[in-house]
């Protein structure tokens, strides 16, 4: 947890220049024992190739048993991740001028370590994970953003194993610069 809040800080300094604030929903999709919890981040714009956005972000969750009828859950898991995101290809523009909302298409690519307590999944208690995260990103360009995203994941650990990962993300800026009316 210091570790964790060590990056976030070196990352975050100073909280009020940061872009956004990011909370979400995410979960491995199959049968079998999932991870479904929840997402809470900070991004901030950067200018490297490619890639316009880099996030550092907690992950909170438990394991579900997607074929249990009563008592499917088990286990609790957090992690610390490091993200990168592209450049958003505009797909349509609706509304005036004065309060666009765009849809689009960008890619996510997030690493992650996990830690969990009595893990059902074989890859055991220790763990790091990649995921290519396409996702369709709306909202206005300088307020609010919806995103939504479903990508492989593979985790190493004891075992390798690869599953699906979905995320619902909503980001909202955390301060603007310049002077305001």
């Amino acid at each position: 947890m210091v570790g964790m809040l060590g990056v976030l800080a070196a990352l975050s300094t100073p909280l009020a220049a940061q872009t956004a604030l990011g909370l979400g929903f995410v979960a491995t999709l199959g049968g079998g024992w999932q991870i479904e919890g929840a997402d809470v981040g900070l991004s901030r714009p950067v200018r490297a190739g490619p890639l316009r956005f880099l996030g550092v972000g907690a992950r909170l969750a438990g394991f579900v048993d997607e074929g249990a009828i009563f008592g499917g859950t088990r286990g609790f898991i957090s992690g610390l991740t490091v993200s990168a995101r592209t450049a958003r290809a505009t797909l349509a523009e609706l509304g005036d001028p004065t309060n666009v909302t765009t849809f689009g298409l960008d890619v996510t690519i997030e690493v992650t370590g996990y830690l969990a307590a009595n893990s059902p999944l074989l890859v055991g208690s220790r763990w790091a994970a990649v995921a290519v995260l396409p996702g369709l990103r709306f909202g206005n360009p300088g307020g609010s953003q919806f995103t939504l995203m479903v990508g492989p994941t593979v985790f190493f650990g004891h075992r390798t194993d690869t599953r699906a990962l979905f995320t619902l993300h909503v980001d909202t800026p955390l301060a603007r610069r310049g002077t305001h009316p």
